[in-house]
């Protein structure tokens, strides 16, 4: 058979107990309008869909010509696809993960190891820790979105070790007093903050609970009388409370800045970085990895030495952590998230309705492509036929290979495209 390089996938759909429900989730409506049989349950959480080849959630091809394969295993057995640059690069692997998130409750504070960091803890604790690979990722909103990402400037964190008692009182007021005493040397100010974040995440759980019960017991009767609670990040910290009742991660967002984007607005993580997502839906791009150091906010493992150990503890303003786009000059419709690793660019593509013929241009790796919103009728030599897209598609596109779109919707067509741009 000649080898196919232009096809749709169906891919994994994760129901983890964070995600929003039925059809409040940005996944659930995508998997039905890429899929209009596809049965989705109103009460069953829809948190992540997975657009690659990783083992957890190996995408299927959707391809009459093409019986029971899934994208890895097509890759596996057609190297070329990806590109020589990537091919050789990432030993015939494709080095990134596609997702999209639906945000309910907030997910776990945590951070991704570095590829040193990473073989050390696979080697260790190979159940937790399932593969050697490095995790940079990048979130870009669709909704509004919320998110924890990176040390607040110490400004801020002094003034809610004065303002939250009760967060003093875990902190300790050594730690406090060094942090205090550190403004002005970056060096010194690192090594108080790690100090201040280590010894609130080792306390002794019976403390730490009486101590938020106490916060949370303060701040919901100033909240009840009408009093501005912002002070102590009051709305929030009752947000999560209620999520993760009696959980140490309540107390993170006294260390970490409050990032919030709008549609188009990015964040990335680099290796070290501590981060949470609070709420709202986005595509995500990641390293093909699945390894995650967490600390709070979660059911699930946590390993707070080692995230005390590895994080980047530079503190510095919200505003900082947005990360930009940037257009493509030689086409208006396109914008670039080129983070500052190989693994993985995003591409957001945005035609308008006036615009009835757009050609995708080729990349010389691989990519997938998912339709966020519109509908066209997407030609190419190397899918052999017509394919019909609508959102909720998602598209593999070997490298080298163009598409033309024929637009048939009147809102135009959105699409994020996923590359490694070496």
């Amino acid at each position: 058979m000649e080898e196919v390089r232009v096809f749709p996938l169906s891919c994994m759909v994760q129901n983890y107990a964070w995600g929003k429900v039925g059809l409040d989730s940005e996944v659930a409506k995508l998997v039905v309008g890429g899929d209009s049989s596809a049965a989705i349950e109103e009460h069953k959480h829809y948190a992540e869909l997975w657009m690659g080849a990783h083992p957890k959630g190996d995408a299927l091809i959707k391809d009459n010509r093409i019986s029971h394969r899934t994208l890895g295993q097509w890759i596996a057995d057609y190297p070329s696809c990806l590109g020589s640059k990537v091919k050789d690069a990432f030993h015939g692997q494709l080095p990134f993960l596609f997702k999209v998130l639906s945000v309910n409750t907030a997910l776990s504070i945590q951070a991704h190891p570095n590829r040193e960091l990473a073989g050390r803890l696979h080697a260790q604790f190979p159940e937790h820790y399932p593969d050697n690979n490095h995790k940079p990722e990048m979130a870009i909103a669709l909704t509004h979105f919320e998110g924890l990402c990176g040390f607040r400037p110490v400004e801020e964190l002094i003034g809610f070790l004065k303002s939250v008692p009760e967060f003093h009182a875990l902190v300790g007021n050594e730690a406090a007093e060094e942090l205090h005493s550190s403004v002005g040397d970056a060096c010194r100010t690192s090594q108080a903050l790690k100090k201040c974040f280590t010894c609130l995440m080792n306390c002794e759980k019976k403390v730490f609970v009486d101590q938020l019960n106490i916060l949370v017991k303060r701040v919901s009767e100033e909240a009840a009388a009408g009093k501005d609670t912002s002070a102590s990040n009051g709305e929030l910290l009752l947000r999560l409370h209620s999520q993760y009742p009696g959980d140490i991660g309540c107390f993170s967002i006294y260390f970490l800045n409050r990032v919030v984007l709008e549609p188009g607005d990015a964040m990335f993580l680099g290796a070290n970085e501590p981060h949470a997502y609070i709420n709202g839906d986005c595509v995500e791009c990641m390293a093909c990895s699945d390894n995650t150091v967490r600390a709070g906010l979660t059911p699930k493992f946590i390993d707070v030495n080692t995230l005390c150990e590895m994080l980047n503890y530079s503190p510095a303003q919200a505003s900082t952590k947005i990360f930009p786009s940037i257009q493509d000059p030689s086409d208006p419709y396109v914008h670039l998230y080129d983070p500052p690793v190989p693994d993985f660019t995003v591409v957001r593509i945005q035609v308008p309705s006036s615009v009835k013929q757009y050609k995708l241009a080729p990349m010389d790796c691989a990519s997938i492509l998912l339709v966020i919103e519109g509908q066209a009728i997407a030609t190419s030599a190397a899918a052999f036929s017509d394919i019909t897209l609508t959102r909720g598609t998602v598209l593999f596109i070997s490298a080298n290979e163009s598409i033309s779109l024929h637009l048939t919707a009147p809102t135009g067509i959105t699409m994020y495209r996923a590359c490694s741009l070496l």
